[in-house]
């Protein structure tokens, strides 16, 4: 390659960062969604499957998909919770609850509400009651943004959701079930 062509594109690189630093504090600016994404990086404990999940979420909110956004960003973190739930294979959630039905969280899944399984982070130690009432709250959010609603959240109101799902995610990854 050109070592000048180089150079002007780590200089690009440069000033679209810095750019992005100085925007992002304004509520309509679009580098606060380069500013979350940043944020999204640091955690590295997802699968391939949640990782996309969350980026389309991220790109929802940069083409003003508000709604889009919360379910996207929502769908990746309860693929995440039902991964955690089903690592030791479903022992402990079986033994919590043994009369839900399904072998797998696939099959679970088509029996147990979203709700019922965070009501068992707080008894299988993933989360303090007031964290379990958060994400429930989280949950309560999202259904607003899947169903038909007078919910029509805004840039603000999506960044935090987002904002506060990957801060929630950062919680869970290191607790064992």
């Amino acid at each position: 390659m050109n070592p000048r062509i180089d150079r002007l594109l780590v200089r690009v690189r440069e000033f679209e960062t810095e750019a992005h630093g100085l925007f992002a504090p304004y509520e309509a600016s679009a580098s606060r969604v380069v500013i979350l994404d940043q944020t999204y990086k640091q955690l590295g404990s997802l699968n391939v499957r949640q990782d996309d999940l969350m980026r389309q979420a991220l790109r929802c909110v940069e083409n003003e998909l508000y709604r889009a956004a919360h379910v996207m960003a929502w769908a990746a973190f309860m693929d995440f919770l039902e991964e955690k739930l089903e690592s030791d294979g479903l022992v402990k959630l079986k033994n919590l609850r043994p009369n839900w039905k399904g072998k797998d969280m696939a099959e679970m899944r088509e029996y147990v509400t979203e709700r019922a399984l965070l009501e068992t982070t707080q008894p299988l130690g993933l989360c303090t009651k007031n964290e379990m009432k958060a994400l429930i709250s989280l949950l309560d959010r999202r259904n607003e943004c899947a169903h038909p609603s007078k919910y029509f959240p805004q840039l603000n109101e999506t960044l935090g959701y987002i904002s506060e799902l990957l801060q929630r995610l950062k919680l869970l990854i290191p607790k064992p079930l």
